[in-house]
């Protein structure tokens, strides 16, 4: 018996990860696709005229089967993942793609959804049913339901194309990622590297059965070795390798499937009327339009420039000062930065990591929640997991019921993608009177534990902690009817808003206090730290907002335009850059070929929206300021507008109705020092 097609008969019916097997997954999803398809078949030859109920709030409960199977596959894909899985991914991609083309070419299920959609004005709907009907309704418009017959067949063939376009892009990141270490021997190459970077680079080494140290292209690897080796060649060679992935004219390369991608989207928004790919996406943000995007791209940018070229021209003058260096490049910036730093405000990330044990800071992050929202969360041993380093929690509100399941899986490992995300394994949604719960994932790549220490933190990745717990807040307290329009279902320029938010919590000294004691000591942070990080959260604003609003233009120069005559990724991209670049060109490097936010995530013709949502998350949080940090009034506004709306209503909507107003990025230049 197949588990990934029977009941799970599971505590809370959370995922049995210890029985799955890789044989079941490929029979899994087309058993799956085949239920799926049966339930919209009998809502298509259902004999009573088209109704919400009979059709468009039918086709939510559809395909549970499916949902459930794949979402705990693609979960696993990229938090547990092995050759297997991968090559399962490539035979299933297809299959989910053309099962998403057979429901929205569907001519006689479009007719049924389009005579709902017509006599909508008649129809006396929520709000929530409102918006569910009109994303239904795009669905299908937005996917080629109005066009011809052999334009409905070009574009299945482009969706699937670019599903396992994608997919490769990922694996070859992976790869390259995987296929390089830089290992050392002589000890004099650690010069200033911290403690903790040493010994996890000697355990790797050890644990590889080879002499001395091993560093990698993983975040907990990299980041340190970038900020604080005094070896410039080395930090070179390191950074050379890293911006060299899938450039490397290798059987790994990307630069022609950058190419491919950017292409197909074109013509996949031209086939649906729109006029590049960009506008196709932006329809369906808060931005609603690459015009905008740019308008306001270029006016934060405006304010950044002269702020980042003044830091970049202090940076430079340092290290010139301190090391003779001629002229910054790219591998100088993070360890000149770091020095600066620890000279202007006379600490540094080293002297903070003794007060950021990550069980502490885990606990921080459910002790604010608990303020903020009256959540417990209790570890819990008797929830099946797919990883030993899982840790899982049952989510418990004011009157003991259950809110959701929580994993936790916080380390860097083989078969795990680099980065930081939120994910879940069941959605929230409320079928029958019975308000199903979410079971919601946080996976990260956080610096391990060693013999002699516990996991101890940068305050970079406290952030992150934080970061993605504000995600998972947005999962766990999902209240809403659909499950399309449940958790974190909402504009992707506004699924910022509650993990950025969270981030504003790492610098009050009220909330640092509940978390942030020193592991051997258990001392409190001292005052005077905690001043210093509340200084130094706006060291290098300028250059860190050039940095973001790079990104975001490279993204919309790719997407807003056509991109037919663009033959050669490395031109395109300094060209895309020429407004934002400080350092000199490195010609071994590119960046698009490993931006797997645009590439391979989501974030296509989105990446805009980091910066969107720091709008948005310092004008309410500004709010929280005025009433107090841990305000139960402000809590409950956000709660109940924001985190448990999810994409029920448009979000400017939601957004006014938790602040009284709409954002102003006022809020967002003070914090950021730039007024």
């Amino acid at each position: 018996m197949n588990v990934l097609l029977s009941k799970f008969n599971t505590k809370h019916d959370t995922a049995p990860f210890s029985k799955l097997k890789n044989a079941e997954y490929t029979p899994a999803i087309q058993e799956g696709i085949a239920l799926a398809k049966a339930e919209i078949d009998a809502i298509v030859n259902n004999p009573d005229a088209a109704t919400f109920e009979n059709t468009i709030a039918a086709m939510e409960y559809t395909g549970e089967v499916l949902d459930r199977a794949s979402s705990i596959f693609f979960n696993l894909n990229s938090a547990e993942t092995n050759d297997e899985m991968q090559k399962i991914a490539q035979e299933i991609s297809p299959l989910l793609s053309e099962f998403g083309n057979d429901i929205r070419l569907n001519p006689e299920l479009f007719a049924r959804v389009k005579t709902v959609y017509d006599s909508r004005e008649t129809l006396d709907l929520t709000p929530e049913q409102s918006t569910l009907l009109d994303k239904k309704y795009k669905s299908f418009s937005r996917n080629g339901a109005n066009l011809p017959e052999d334009k409905k067949t070009k574009l299945r063939k482009i969706d699937q194309e670019l599903s396992t376009l994608s997919l490769q892009f990922g694996e070859n990141i992976l790869a390259e990622t995987n296929a390089f270490q830089l290992h050392l021997t002589n000890k004099n190459d650690l010069a200033g590297l911290p403690e903790g970077a040493i010994e996890a680079a000697g355990s790797l080494a050890k644990a590889q059965e080879k002499e001395g140290w091993i560093f990698t292209l993983d975040h907990p690897s990299y980041v340190p070795f970038m900020t604080y080796a005094d070896n410039r060649e080395l930090r070179k060679k390191l950074a050379l390798a890293f911006g060299a992935r899938g450039f490397q004219n290798n059987a790994f390369d990307n630069q022609k499937i950058v190419l491919q991608i950017v292409q197909l989207r074109f013509e996949r928004a031209q086939l649906l009327g729109y006029a590049t790919h960009a506008h196709f996406v932006l329809e369906e943000r808060m931005a609603e339009s690459p015009e905008k995007v740019l308008l306001f791209s270029n006016n934060l940018l405006a304010k950044a420039k002269p702020a980042a070229q003044k830091e970049f021209a202090e940076l430079s003058a340092f290290a010139k000062e301190i090391d003779g260096i001629q002229q910054l490049e790219k591998w100088d910036g993070g360890y000149y930065s770091e020095k600066l730093k620890q000279k202007l405000f006379d600490f540094d990330d080293e002297k903070l990591k003794p007060y950021f044990q990550l069980e502490k800071v885990l606990n921080g992050a459910f002790t604010i929640a608990q303020k903020l929202y009256s959540l417990t969360f209790t570890e819990v041993f008797d929830i099946d997991k797919y990883h030993p380093e899982v840790m899982t929690y049952e989510v418990t509100d004011e009157n003991k019921a259950l809110v959701a399941v929580f994993y936790a899986d916080f380390f860097p490992r083989k078969g795990k993608r680099n980065g930081a995300w939120m994910t879940s394994f069941k959605s929230q949604y409320i079928k029958d009177t019975t308000n199903e719960r979410p079971h919601i994932s946080n996976v990260c790549n956080f610096t391990p534990p060693t013999e002699s220490k516990p996991s101890l933190l940068t305050f970079n990745e406290v952030t992150t902690l934080f970061h993605e717990f504000g995600h998972g807040l947005h999962g766990m307290l999902a209240n809403t009817t659909y499950p399309s329009l449940s958790g974190t279902s909402v504009y992707w320029d506004f699924v910022e808003l509650p993990s950025q938010v969270m981030e504003n919590w790492c610098y009050e000294p009220e909330a640092l206090a509940l978390f942030a004691t020193h592991y051997q000591t258990n001392e409190v942070i001292p005052m005077e730290y905690v001043q210093k990080i509340k200084e130094s959260a706006s060291f290098q604003e300028g250059l860190a907002t050039m940095r973001q609003l790079s990104f975001g233009l490279l993204d919309m120069g790719w997407h807003g335009q056509d991109p037919t005559n663009i033959t050669d990724v490395k031109a395109f991209e300094n060209q895309q850059f020429a407004a934002t670049q400080l350092y000199p060109e490195v010609a071994e490097n590119a960046m698009s070929t490993a931006f797997s936010h645009i590439f391979q995530g989501g974030y296509s013709s989105g990446y805009y929206s980091y910066k969107w949502a720091e709008v948005l998350d310092a004008d309410a949080f500004e709010y929280f300021q005025e009433k107090g940090i841990f305000n139960p009034e402000v809590a409950t506004k956000f709660k109940e507008n924001v985190l448990s709306k999810g994409g029920t209503e448009h979000p400017m909507i939601l957004y006014k109705r938790f602040r009284g107003q709409e954002p102003k990025p006022d809020a967002l230049l003070k914090r950021a020092g730039l007024l």
